[in-house]
């Protein structure tokens, strides 16, 4: 599978970011896909799909992203007006913070915003309906993506808008033993750790990254990236993170 997280799109083309036209740069990291050939059976985008809260944009993900010709699973991130997002991207080959089933594998969504806010925080409500999937699923394996960090990344100003009770969340899906893998983005930087048996893996925007360990909001140079994922049926995860 393929992870994508962060694109911040406008809904004109030319909408920029930090210095980066961030529709450009998502179609960068779209045709280095399609160039490369590379065997994924689905597209896994972990939030802030727009920046400026409008339909055209999400119309304008939906256009771009139909070109890979792959199922497309995508949960919010705080820059996301969900219900706009719900109704564009809630329709197939496109998928609104579901589920899918991959071999031995689950792959889960988790919606962890706050409206208005841009740290995250996973209700009741969602751990109880992650906890039945888990609990109904054949699979061995679970993979669960979210758009916030459950763990801190160990950039000061980042770390106070991940997810609030990221701790009760990496307990309750630790509980399963059945999760092997946790994916975010939202931090726009390389991350990767671990909670007991999970590996806990964030992945750089396709726009701009920030960088890291910074103490305050700052940015670097790196280009648009994404990670490719590889799911193996004993529950290993072979991942390779793909700057564009």
């Amino acid at each position: 599978m393929l992870h994508l997280t962060d694109p911040h799109l406008f809904a004109e083309a030319d909408g920029s970011l930090r210095g980066r036209v961030t529709f450009d740069s998502l179609q960068e990291v779209l045709g280095h896909i399609r160039r490369s050939a590379w065997n994924a059976d689905l597209v896994q985008v972990t939030g802030d799909i727009v920046q400026d809260y409008t339909r055209e944009a999400y119309l304008r993900f939906r256009d771009a992203m139909t070109a890979l010709n792959k199922p497309v699973y995508c949960v919010p991130g705080n820059h996301d007006a969900r219900s706009v997002m719900r109704e564009v991207l809630g329709r197939e080959p496109f998928y609104y913070c579901n589920s899918a089933e991959a071999g031995k594998w689950l792959i889960a969504g988790v919606d962890s915003c706050i409206e208005g806010h841009a740290a995250g925080h996973v209700e009741e409500s969602e751990l109880d309906r992650l906890d039945r999937l888990i609990a109904d699923t054949p699979a061995d394996h679970v993979m669960v993506c979210l758009h916030h960090p459950p763990v801190a990344v160990g950039s000061t100003w980042l770390d106070e808008v991940g997810l609030r009770n990221g701790e009760h969340f990496l307990q309750r899906v630790a509980s399963s033993g059945k999760v092997r893998l946790v994916i975010f983005g939202h931090v726009h930087q390389a991350f990767e750790g671990g909670y007991k048996s999970m590996r806990i893996l964030g992945t750089p925007s396709t726009c701009r990254q920030f960088a890291l360990g910074s103490d305050s909001y700052s940015l670097d140079d790196n280009p648009p990236a994404y990670r490719r994922i590889e799911l193996h049926g004993s529950g290993r995860v072979d991942t390779e993170l793909v700057w564009v």
